[in-house]
């Protein structure tokens, strides 16, 4: 069952949900979570405090879409798409290597263009 989610950076607030996989669970278990992230192209990323300390899943895939979050297990970090990236062919969002994918915001991801090369992040579960 997908867990409701909300992001905050700043005064912005993005309504979401992460689904049942097995990263998107044990990221779940660890809300709320503040994130220093770092723009790549039209996508944030940053490390997590916590490892999460898991392996690149079945699902893994570096074709993303707009609004989706995932997870790179290399860098123990989140992810955040919200337009094409420096990998991106054309106007997908596109991940450096393959993350998993951990869900998707409701909101308009898009809002994000507006935001700076640094931003901090807390995801929180929805009550």
């Amino acid at each position: 069952m997908p867990t409701p989610i909300t992001i905050t950076v700043g005064k912005l607030q993005l309504a979401g949900q992460l689904n049942d996989s097995p990263t998107a669970t044990a990221l779940a278990a660890l809300l709320p979570v503040t994130v220093r992230m770092s723009r790549w192209g039209d996508e944030y990323y940053g490390s997590l405090s916590d490892p999460l300390d898991l392996p690149e899943s079945e699902d893994a895939r570096e074709a993303m879409e707009i609004g989706e979050l995932a997870y790179w297990p290399p860098g123990n970090a989140l992810c955040i798409f919200f337009g094409p990236t420096p990998a991106s062919t054309g106007p997908e969002p596109r991940a450096a290597s393959p993350v998993n994918p951990l869900g998707m915001l409701d909101s308009d991801a898009t809002v994000l263009r507006a935001l700076g090369a640094t931003i901090e992040l807390t995801m929180r579960r929805v009550q």
